[in-house]
C-alpha cells in the first residue's frame, strides 16, 4: 500500500513538473503574440490577403509547436516568428509603395457583372459558379441577375454590388434631375501617379487632369492620394497627407 501512495505521489509530482512549463509557455506565447500581432498591424479577416493568411497559419503552427515541445529552448521558436512577422512587415510596405507588387500580393478586383451582363470568361477565371454568383445577391436582397448593374468580387472574395439604376434608392440629388447611366468609378490618380488606362476610358488626358487638380489647389500629381471620377462626371481628390 505505501509502494502505491509513493509511486502516485510520484506521479504527480512528475505531472506537476511538466504541466508548469506547459502553463508558463502558454502564457508567454499569448501575450509575445499580442505584441507581433500588433506590430504587424490591424486588418479585418476577412480582408487578410494570401500572404497574411499564409503568415498567420505559420505562426500559429509554431506557436503550437513552441508549447508542445518542453525540452527545446522559446528561443528556437521565437526567432522564426518574429522572421514571419518582420517579412510581413516588409511586403506590406513594399505593397504600400508599388501598385505592381500590391496587385501581385493582393490581385486585383474581377468584374462578374458588366453593364447588366455575367462576364462568363471572368467567372471562370476567379473559379466562381453561378450557384457562388446567385447565393451572394440573395444574400444582399437582390433575387435576379437582371437588377444588377454591375458586380465586382472583390481581392478579399467579398462580392460587392451596384443594383440597376431603376433598381437603387431615391436620393435627394436624384429629384427634378435626369437620372444618368451609371458605371463604376475610374480611378485618374493612384497614390501620386497617374492611371493612364482610367483617363483614356474617360476620354481625357493629362492636360486636362493638371487643371483639374489645380483648380482644387495642387500644383503637382504627386501631392494626390486618390483621385477619381464618378458616373455623373464629379472629380473626386483626396491630397496626401
Amino acid at each position: 500500500m505505501k509502494a502505491n501512495d509513493r509511486q502516485n505521489t510520484l506521479m504527480r509530482k512528475e505531472v506537476a513538473k511538466q504541466v508548469g512549463p506547459i502553463l508558463f509557455r502558454t502564457v508567454f506565447i499569448y501575450l509575445f503574440l499580442l505584441v507581433i500581432l500588433r506590430v504587424m498591424g490591424k486588418r479585418e479577416i476577412g480582408k487578410l490577403s494570401v500572404f497574411d493568411l499564409i503568415v498567420s497559419f505559420m505562426i500559429a503552427d509554431i506557436s503550437a509547436m513552441a508549447i508542445e515541445n518542453n525540452d527545446e529552448p522559446l528561443v528556437t521558436w521565437i526567432g522564426p516568428i518574429i522572421l514571419l512577422a518582420a517579412l510581413q512587415i516588409l511586403l506590406s510596405y513594399i505593397s504600400l509603395k508599388s501598385k505592381r507588387i500590391r496587385d501581385w500580393v493582393d490581385g486585383k478586383p474581377i468584374m462578374l457583372i458588366e453593364n447588366g451582363r455575367i462576364v462568363e470568361k471572368n467567372m471562370a477565371k476567379s473559379r466562381y459558379n453561378l450557384d457562388d454568383l446567385l447565393t451572394q445577391l440573395r444574400e444582399k436582397n437582390i433575387p435576379d441577375v437582371s437588377d444588377v448593374e454591375f458586380a465586382v468580387l472583390e481581392t478579399t472574395g467579398k462580392l460587392t454590388v451596384f443594383p440597376k439604376e431603376e433598381k437603387r434608392p431615391a436620393f435627394k440629388e436624384d429629384v427634378n434631375a435626369a437620372l444618368r447611366p451609371f458605371r463604376m468609378p475610374i480611378a485618374v490618380i493612384i497614390d501620386g501617379k497617374v492611371q493612364e488606362e482610367g483617363l483614356k476610358k474617360l476620354g481625357q488626358n493629362r492636360f486636362w487632369l493638371k487643371t483639374e487638380i489645380q483648380k482644387r489647389g495642387f500644383k503637382d500629381f504627386k501631392e494626390i492620394f486618390y483621385a477619381s471620377v464618378n458616373y455623373e462626371g464629379r472629380l473626386y481628390v483626396d491630397g496626401k497627407d
